[in-house]
């Protein structure tokens, strides 16, 4: 009995490792990559201001999307900002 309590748990643990080291889900889900994070805060850094004045009241996502809505409107900086990013992702 002590021996299939033992081997029961050796398999679960060594499910749950190999589970542990599979990468991101297809499609993407593990987040935006550190190179696009730190576009992603030049682009905050160079349009805080735009940002507040244009879109203000959304967050995160939204955000970016009201400035690429907006983009028109922004300071010439924003802009230089902007036009490294990638193109939004068609839904």
């Amino acid at each position: 009995m002590r021996s299939i309590l033992i081997m029961a748990a050796a398999a679960t643990l060594a499910a749950s490792a190999a589970f542990a080291q599979q990468g991101p889900p297809p499609g993407g889900g593990g987040g935006p990559s550190p190179e696009m994070r730190a576009l992603f805060q030049q682009v905050r850094d160079a349009c805080a201001a735009d940002m507040a004045k244009l879109c203000g009241d959304k967050q995160g996502r939204e955000q970016f999307m009201c400035m690429r809505q907006n983009a028109d409107k922004a300071s010439p900086a924003c802009k230089d900002a902007m036009s490294k990013l990638p193109a939004p992702r068609q839904q």
